[in-house]
């Protein structure tokens, strides 16, 4: 059995499907990209795998362990990281970590030295002792990332995860989820970037109009939609059938030209 197992999965609200019979299998130690659009369904499927929401019907199991039938065994042995950050904001980072550290039984010293190297690493040091509430978007980011990764998860499921991150940090990230997958954990990283799934993904599934248009690495997707030389972009519009971008281009070149001339 893989790691992560999704089978017949669907997710309907009202009369909306935003998941339509996904089927994915995903093995352990390694960063599994879910690239697509806005309100291609991604968000729905990593909140589903995370517990967090219901299937409609269909399951996914992670680690042989059904996901919303045990949420308290699921949520012990993933970090999760919105697309927004949800935290309390009337705490300090300090005591955010200390009230993660408590929910997951982390021994007092470990949290410490966890606590310090993250914080050191993310420059994040000087703003311990800040309200989260007063802190910048990429700084409560920081803090949303580092929160998902104190308890040691096997599988970190990050949802945009990277939004407003600066270069140094985004680059620290990307090294840091590069080396659990060396220790065997697994990465779930969802996307719109096309530059940073290439950079980052060892595997990718792309998600569109809640189907699974493509799966596999780059090499593996470039043949699917018979582009051996295409960047990821390029394969990412022929899999979804929006690649002839042709005409809307020169039409809006067209609209552009006569603005400027009345």
């Amino acid at each position: 059995m893989s790691f992560i197992e999704i089978k017949d999965l669907y997710k309907r609200y009202g009369e909306t499907t935003a998941l339509n019979g996904i089927n994915l299998n995903i093995e352990s130690g390694q960063i599994y990209g879910i690239l697509g659009p806005n309100g291609s369904g991604k968000t729905t499927l990593l909140k589903i795998m995370a517990a967090i929401l219901a299937p409609t019907t269909g399951s996914v199991y992670i680690n042989d362990i059904k996901t919303y039938d045990n949420p308290d065994k699921i949520k012990n042995i993933i970090g999760y990281i919105p697309e927004t950050p949800a935290l309390y904001e009337s705490l300090t980072p300090v005591e955010f970590f200390n009230f993660i550290g408590s929910v997951f039984h982390i021994d007092d010293k470990d949290l410490k030295q966890r606590i310090n190297a993250f914080t050191s690493a993310l420059e994040l040091t000087k703003y311990l002792n800040e309200f989260i509430g007063s802190l910048s978007f990429g700084t409560k980011q920081k803090v949303a990332i580092i929160s998902a990764l104190i308890h040691d998860p096997e599988l970190i499921i990050m949802d945009e995860g990277m939004n407003g991150l600066d270069p140094k940090s985004s680059k620290i990230i990307k090294e840091l989820l590069k080396s659990l997958t060396e220790k065997g954990k697994t990465v779930i990283f969802s996307t719109h970037i096309m530059e940073i799934a290439e950079t980052v993904c060892d595997n990718i599934s792309i998600l569109y109009n809640g189907n699974i248009a493509g799966t596999g690495n780059l090499e593996a997707l470039r043949q699917e939609a018979g582009s051996s030389n295409s960047d990821l972009e390029d394969v990412f519009l022929k899999l979804t059938g929006d690649e002839d971008l042709d005409n809307l281009l020169n039409s809006l070149k067209d609209t552009i030209k006569s603005t400027t001339h009345d």
